[in-house]
């Protein structure tokens, strides 16, 4: 069977959804998933898709960022199809999983993304280190030792530990923590 996903982030985007589910009837597929939600939340339409398919089915989307928020997401998502047996197409790009070159293909582009990923977070670690060493950079500030006196104050009080977390805006280990210093 062919599964297809369409999703667009607000009920504004009407035509694009439109033009989502048109083209995936046109490539053929034979139960479309849509929904209307941001990539970055909950996607229970995604899920019933996922779940839907069964080995031997292709998973079919429009677009790249119709399906994931990331490559990696993508890669996640390809995981989960390929161990149920299910491959993968994407028609912007060309990419279908069923082929060594549409596997090659997703495999050269999670290699880009994650050098990316490596390029990025190399030039945040130089930036630390520059403004560190320029006095710039002092990092977060510790909000619960900030909060000790109060912590050991609500705690003779007699309030719960959790009590404590929830009114300062703490995390309970950190109350816990903090406690166990004064102790």
């Amino acid at each position: 069977m062919i599964i297809g996903y369409a999703r667009t982030s607000t009920v504004e985007q009407k035509a694009g959804f439109e033009a989502q589910e048109r083209d995936l009837k046109a490539a053929g597929v034979e139960r479309v998933f849509m929904e209307q939600t941001s990539s970055v939340g909950p996607r229970k339409e995604l899920e019933a898709a996922i779940d839907f398919a069964r080995e031997g089915d292709v998973f079919v989307v429009t677009k790249l960022d119709r399906l994931a928020r990331s490559l990696a997401h993508v890669l996640q998502i390809d995981a989960r199809l390929e161990a149920k047996g299910v491959t993968l197409r994407i028609m912007a790009l060309g990419i279908d999983t069923a082929t060594p070159t549409g596997r090659l293909m997703l495999g050269m582009l999670g290699s880009v993304a994650q050098f990316e990923r490596e390029i990025m977070l190399e030039r945040q670690r130089e930036g630390i280190a520059k403004a560190k060493g320029e006095g710039k950079y002092k990092g977060r500030a510790p909000t619960a030792r900030a909060k000790a006196d109060e912590i050991v104050a609500l705690a003779a009080q007699g309030k719960t530990r959790e009590a404590i977390a929830k009114e300062l805006g703490v995390g309970v280990a950190s109350v816990y923590r903090a406690l166990k210093a004064a102790a």
